[in-house]
């Protein structure tokens, strides 16, 4: 398995996991199917080449040979005051993949990113309670739970919680 980050070029492969992970599994993420379907391969494509040219931002994937096997997104935070942190989204992997090390490597690849990035001092991200095997590999990787979004999302007529996890790069 190779974890590099994505470009322009992966953009098709992109699409698709991303419509199964919002097929598979909606109450996890804050996009929709239908939002990602109507952005189309091209809107990917642009997304895609807006993260790679930015300095501190970045899309990752996970291959088995050619095939695209699971994607996480870490994005540093904008604002002045907040630009000592960042955020893994969009993490996925297919649940036949689940337990295997595809998770992991693309958790690592994106911790490792990040610890390059100046001043960056913590990571974080959310995950809804259902997702007992994500929340387990971020703990393994030493995220910490500092809180809880009650009604975090909302997928039709139900709701769904979300903690909140974060990693501390530099002690305080």
């Amino acid at each position: 398995m190779d974890v590099r980050k994505l470009t322009e070029s992966d953009a098709e492969a992109f699409w698709n996991i991303r419509l199964r992970a919002l097929r598979d599994n909606p109450d996890s993420f804050g996009s929709s199917y239908e939002e990602i379907l109507e952005r189309g391969i091209a809107g990917m494509a642009q997304g895609l080449r807006r993260r790679d040219s930015a300095p501190d931002d970045a899309t990752f994937g996970a291959f088995d040979g050619t095939t695209l096997v699971g994607i996480a997104g870490f994005r540093r935070e904008e604002e002045a005051k907040r630009h000592h942190k960042g955020v893994i989204w969009g993490m996925y992997v297919p649940q036949e993949l689940r337990g295997k090390g595809v998770g992991k490597a693309l958790l690592q690849a994106a911790i490792a990113y990040a610890k390059t990035l100046p001043d960056l001092e913590q990571i974080n991200l959310a995950v809804v309670l259902t997702s007992k095997e994500a929340r387990h590999l971020f703990i393994s990787l030493g995220f910490e739970t500092y809180g809880l979004e009650r009604r975090a999302l909302k997928l039709h007529d139900r709701y769904f919680d979300q903690e909140l996890m974060t990693l501390r790069l530099i002690e305080i």
